[in-house]
């Protein structure tokens, strides 16, 4: 499985929470997304407003980012939660 090795820090500030992948770094005062309230990148102090699409993306990035699932591997946990019976979201959560 491959992991992804850049700056985890900026994942958070990317999606504005706390997504504690730095563990108790997270529960200071040098977290990222305390110090800087704006996403990373040249233009990530402009507001963005995000469509529907852009906002159900970020909710999905976000979970993969969470429980550290590449594309591929989040696709299969979520066929696989689409086929048994019961809510979707909440088999996809039981798998992950």
């Amino acid at each position: 499985m491959a992991r992804y090795r850049g700056s985890v820090c900026r994942l958070c500030r990317r999606e504005n929470t706390k997504l504690f992948l730095k563990g108790e770094r997270c529960y200071t005062d040098k977290c990222a997304v305390e110090r800087r309230q704006y996403a990373p990148g040249q233009h990530g102090q402009r507001r963005s407003k995000l469509t529907d699409y852009g906002d159900q993306l970020r909710e999905k990035q976000k979970m993969k980012r969470i429980y550290g699932v590449l594309e591929k591997q989040f696709k299969n946990y979520f066929l696989r939660a689409a086929q048994q019976k019961g809510v979707t979201g909440e088999n996809l959560l039981l798998f992950l």
